[in-house]
């Protein structure tokens, strides 16, 4: 007898998984997702989609893998991307054409192409007020593609200071796309792509490729997916390392008035960045849940198990970096429900980075603050001052014991977990947000 089946909630495409008609309950295996057949395989690395708001990432995301990302309601009433998104695409060769696409079939001669690389594409907030977002994004990539629409001119704040985000983050694989030139004329996109040489002069990007295209009108994809294939290469994975994934997003995907007997546990979307998890692995997630004891909060490690994994479209026995990925586990779904668990590591029990609750770092500031229309100079830290600190895909809040350059002391209102050496972006409060001013390497 068929066991029945239940589509399975639309959160579960928030982390570039399988869509909702892909994913099936069954309500044999409570604690099982079941998934239809599909001949993905795990993406090989993950791109960041950057720029400023309305420059057509979420445009150009559709285009490339024919999702969707604004998934959020308020996503879709404002009109920009505030959650990061995910969707998977995959380079492939018309071998006939030398041309290069991410169908399934050539367009231009309709023959069938040769697969060449999966890959996640992160699409990153470009609102000013969700800066944070975005760094953690830039955590989780190994390259990156920073939109520019040549009806604006540029640079406009955010992509400065995205640009300037990606280089604090240490990502050095970047391709400019110079999007809506169907919107302008000839003349007018010329000028355009010289603000843009002009704007990367004085940068370590300074001779990166600038690709012409039109995402609404689909034009140059091809040529862009050339560029992506020859100049962000994959990675070296070193497999042995202890496994440890970043933590982007986290949701229950149960619908509301569900039976207790089919509960699944707890969802975890994200990437790993190192080693290899497996199905049915015991896993520990830090910084975990917060208590308080003797009057002080402290947060202690969640346990749980790995009871499924999806990568690429479908359910896979064992993960490794690269792509986005999504595990279910036996957590109570309660805990990672609304995104309570984004910015947190999993890895072997015991085996995780410490946590700190206050660090030292050896701060690195910029000149002058980027992302504001008249650039200010960046003044040295202040003590008390409360700053925005990003390390892997976590954001924290931190306040300033000691404002020492070179050992610069701050409290943190949330721990996190790092290792000696981590790169832990800093944002200072400007007017009604945070602005990105530096950096510091965790001592």
């Amino acid at each position: 007898m068929t066991a029945k089946k239940k589509p399975l909630e639309k959160e579960a495409e928030k982390v570039g998984q399988p869509s909702a008609k892909e994913l099936e309950l069954t309500e044999t295996s409570p604690h099982t997702i079941s998934l239809k057949s599909a001949p993905s395989i795990q993406p090989e690395l993950n791109i960041a989609l950057v720029g400023h708001v309305d420059h057509g990432k979420t445009t150009l995301t559709e285009r490339l893998s024919g999702k969707w990302t604004d998934t959020h309601s308020e996503e879709l009433k404002k009109g920009i991307t505030i959650r990061l998104g995910y969707a998977d695409f995959t380079i492939s060769h018309c071998e006939k054409c030398d041309f290069y696409t991410a169908k399934e079939k050539c367009v231009k001669c309709n023959s069938l192409v040769v697969p060449l690389r999966k890959i996640s594409l992160v699409d990153a907030p470009g609102h000013e007020s969700l800066m944070a977002t975005m760094l953690s994004g830039a955590a989780i990539v190994d390259g990156a593609l920073l939109l520019v629409a040549a009806n604006e001119k540029c640079p406009q704040p955010q992509t400065k200071e995205h640009l300037m985000a990606l280089h604090i983050s240490g990502i050095k694989n970047i391709i400019i796309i110079q999007n809506k030139i169907d919107l302008v004329s000839y003349e007018e996109a010329l000028e355009n792509y010289q603000q843009i040489k002009e704007f990367l002069a004085p940068t370590e990007y300074k001779d990166i490729p600038i690709i012409p295209i039109s995402a609404r009108a689909n034009a140059n994809i091809g040529v862009l997916l050339k560029a992506i294939q020859e100049l962000i290469p994959t990675p070296l994975r070193d497999m042995k390392k202890e496994p440890l994934m970043l933590v982007a997003r986290s949701f229950d995907i149960n619908k509301p008035g569900i039976k207790p007997e089919k509960l699944v546990g707890g969802v975890l979307g994200g990437t790993v960045r190192q080693g290899k998890f497996v199905v049915g692995q015991d896993i520990e997630i830090v910084p975990g849940y917060m208590v308080e004891e003797k009057n002080k909060k402290i947060w202690k490690p969640l346990l749980t198990k790995i009871v499924q994994i999806f990568s690429g479209g479908q359910p896979v026995d064992q993960i490794s970096p690269g792509g986005s990925m999504a595990i279910s586990t036996t957590l109570d779904p309660t805990i990672v429900k609304s995104d309570s668990l984004t910015g947190s590591l999993v890895g072997l029990p015991g085996k995780l980075p410490p946590l700190h609750y206050q660090i030292t770092l050896d701060t690195h500031l910029l000149e002058r603050v980027v992302g504001t229309k008249e650039e200010t100079e960046v003044k040295p830290l202040a003590k008390g001052e409360v700053l925005m600190l990003n390390v892997n895909s976590a954001a924290t809040v931190g306040v300033v014991l000691d404002p020492s350059k070179k050992n610069s002391t701050c409290a943190l209102k949330k721990p996190i977990c790092a290792n000696v050496g981590d790169r832990i972006t800093i944002s200072r409060r400007m007017g009604d947000r945070f602005r990105l001013i530096g950096y510091g390497i965790l001592k």
